[in-house]
């Protein structure tokens, strides 16, 4: 296990396995999709835009003979600004960190160029780490077309496993997420049976707000938002009050976001309200505003402002 100390007390059987399963694939192939489905609840937000997941999150998935660390990193991509850099070597640190590698590909299609370069990079960095293929999106595929794409996709790099599932409907995750415990080291238990995820409520709500955004807005805007919770406070058992800040590059893309008569932010928020309460199992109220930060995608201080955490430059 790297770098991990067991954190509680608690008890486990002499053949408890554990250990870190790094998730990677091209933007869209559904690796949030799987883990959300594994852990049983929403930990990462899904939406059908490309790099939507920016930052590496913990998935732990127990059952009494084994625990299972997910990591969901942002997608292996060329990237085009410093947040596309930051993303990339989120993904490439949780592929050199990891116990196994469970490469998620969408076996309805053959393998893009997006797929030849995860190859690569996992060739480059993998060392003597294992890797299982998670050919998703079985059902979206005919007999023939599974048979040549896993064919393709096997070809790519070498590899301990390829197994065919459904993120959406569940069809196989069982048994992948059996033999993935199979695969891992002996090891005890490091978070309590409950705990499903380490991020905070905090980092939660920003994530919905921003899937929300991403949902209900333009090609552009997607790539250029970020969100920040400046409070979030438990006014009572009936009410979660949340205020945050919604970060766009330019004057156009805030407007884009308020929309006319502020219609737009009004439908984001009425949206993330409804899930976060659902989340919370309280009443939300949401204070949402919209703010103007120029080009913070690729200045390092503005990313490290909003939680990107960046190497200082004369530590890089």
């Amino acid at each position: 296990m790297n770098e991990l100390d067991s954190v509680f007390d608690d008890s486990w059987p002499e053949d408890h396995r554990s250990g870190i399963v790094a998730v990677v694939g091209r933007p869209n192939v559904g690796k949030s999709t799987l883990i959300n489905r594994i852990l049983g609840q929403k930990i990462a937000i899904v939406t059908p835009k490309p790099q939507t997941t920016r930052r590496q999150q913990l998935g732990i998935y127990t059952e009494e003979h084994g625990q299972i660390l997910f990591t969901d990193t942002p997608g292996l991509h060329k990237p085009q600004h410093r947040l596309g850099q930051y993303m990339v070597t989120v993904a490439e640190n949780a592929l050199q960190d990891a116990d196994l590698i469970l490469w998620v590909l969408d076996v309805s299609v053959p393998p893009q160029e997006g797929d030849r370069h995860i190859a690569a990079t996992v060739t480059r960095l993998r060392g003597e780490t294992p890797m299982v293929l998670a050919l998703n999106k079985n059902d979206l595929a005919d007999e023939a077309a599974r048979q040549a794409n896993t064919e393709a996709y096997r070809a790519l790099v070498p590899n301990d496993g390829a197994m065919l599932v459904s993120a959406l409907s569940g069809d196989g995750v069982p048994a992948l997420v059996a033999d993935l415990l199979a695969r891992l080291p002996s090891g005890p238990r490091y978070y309590p049976v409950e705990q499903v995820t380490e991020v905070n409520q905090r980092f939660v709500a920003a994530e919905v707000i921003r899937e929300k955004i991403i949902l209900n807005t333009e090609e552009e805007i997607p790539y250029s938002v970020a969100v920040e919770v400046e409070e979030f406070k438990e006014r009572s058992a009936q009410m979660t009050y949340i205020s945050a800040t919604i970060y766009v590059e330019r004057d156009t893309q805030k407007g884009i976001v308020i929309g006319k008569g502020g219609e737009m932010i009004k439908r984001i928020g009425t949206e993330a309200r409804t899930e976060l309460a659902e989340m919370l199992g309280t009443q939300v109220f949401l204070d949402l505003h919209v703010k103007v930060l120029k080009n913070w995608r690729s200045d390092d201080d503005l990313m490290r402002r909003l939680g990107y955490r960046l190497p200082k430059k004369d530590e890089s």
